[in-house]
């Protein structure tokens, strides 16, 4: 059967208008688009630039920054180290110099979360020792493990022994939506599960931001602070601290690439005086 002719116009006509609408439309919010996505890319970018290139955690911009610089008045020099230094070549590591100092101490990533365990954990910390290292391990929080859980899986994983610094928990991100004073207490939960294991405080490693704005309650102040900050000339934490990450970008004879540095703010015997058993030593002298 034909259709009417009159029904054939009317719906071109129709669509002629919707398509005249719609090239109306765009024409005139495509400006609106444009600016909608070059503002969303320049937020992408100065989000993943800061992420790892600014961030605490982040590559660092070591073009702008150059070359490690060493903090002056400080003589107990180490370095942490993870799976991300790779294969360790030791026996050129243990007659490392920095500053004019032997290199004295390494701390270990051993765990993260309550299911990782990092690659390189036990050769590390068993080569640490055999190499005359004072040695130790951290763990390196997350936020999705319960902290129970986080406490129980490191001290499995991470058998600490007399002569080993105080285990090391690594805290550098704050939870979304949880209460500070319930954060706070997850952090403390690990904090004495593995102190009633070791009969030691252990040491808090953060950025002094992060401290300032989540751990600053005065009971976090009973536990040794390493403080990462890097590119500055001092610390300007004003409280307590006893080490100092002060670089990404350390460069030693058997790492390849680069590696954290730290310094001990103390003497090499105050450094032995708080290692795991140093109070029975002292005891029996």
């Amino acid at each position: 059967m034909t259709k009417p002719k009159g029904n054939s116009t009317s719906k071109r006509g129709k669509k002629s208008k919707n398509s005249h609408f719609l090239s109306a439309f765009y024409k005139k919010n495509s400006r609106l688009a444009w600016w909608i996505g070059g503002i969303g890319i320049v937020i992408l970018y100065i989000w993943a630039f800061y992420y790892f290139f600014v961030g605490p955690t982040g590559f660092r911009w070591r073009a702008l920054y150059g070359d490690a610089r060493y903090p002056q008045g400080y003589e107990i020099h180490g370095i942490d180290i993870s799976h991300y230094q790779g294969d360790i070549n030791w026996s050129k590591l243990r007659h490392s110099i920095i500053e004019g100092c032997p290199l004295r101490f390494v701390i270990i990533k051993s765990t993260e979360g309550s299911t990782r365990v990092d690659e390189k954990f036990k050769d590390n910390f068993y080569q640490a020792r055999e190499h005359g290292f004072i040695r130790g391990a951290y763990h390196f929080w997350s936020n999705k493990s319960k902290a129970r859980e986080q406490a129980y899986f490191f001290l499995e994983h991470a058998k600490l022994e007399k002569g080993d610094l105080p285990p090391v928990l690594d805290i550098e991100h704050y939870p979304q939506g949880v209460d500070l004073e319930d954060f706070q207490r997850d952090v403390l939960t690990w904090l004495h599960i593995v102190e009633d294991r070791y009969h030691v405080k252990p040491i808090i490693y953060t950025y002094f931001k992060f401290k300032e704005k989540y751990l600053s309650a005065p009971v976090f102040d009973d536990y040794p602070y390493w403080i990462a900050h890097y590119y500055v000339d001092k610390v300007e934490y004003k409280g307590q601290w006893k080490f100092w990450q002060h670089t990404d970008a350390g460069k030693l004879p058997g790492i390849r690439g680069y590696v954290d540095f730290d310094i001990y703010n103390g003497s090499y015997y105050d450094l032995k005086m708080l290692t795991i058993g140093s109070e029975e030593e002292e005891w029996n002298l």
